[in-house]
């Protein structure tokens, strides 16, 4: 039985660097550069799962429990999923910036 009530808040500071990346300026070519580079990062070295899941949570703006319900999966795995994936997008930005 899944549970229903997951905590659902990224909150941290990587979440809020995603989003800012994500919701930036689009008249500035700083920002479109930094999100093309963000896009690579997610097309080019995630997993597909965890691709799947970033996209789904940060462009689809689906809650974990949609996205574990989506993807047969529980929301923990969903939630590690993503955490394992923003921290190699972390990882490789490092060198860009």
């Amino acid at each position: 039985m899944r549970r229903e009530s997951y905590s659902d808040s990224f909150t941290g500071e990587a979440d809020r660097g995603i989003r800012n990346i994500l919701e930036g300026d689009p008249e500035k070519e700083e920002s479109q550069r930094i999100k093309r580079i963000l896009l690579k990062v997610i097309n080019n070295e995630l997993t597909s799962r965890q691709k799947q899941i970033i996209m789904l949570y940060y462009f689809k703006k689906e809650s974990i429990v949609q996205i574990s319900e989506k993807l047969g999966i529980s929301p923990q795995a969903v939630s590690a999923a993503m955490s394992r994936a923003r921290l190699r997008m972390y990882r490789i930005l490092q060198y860009y910036f």
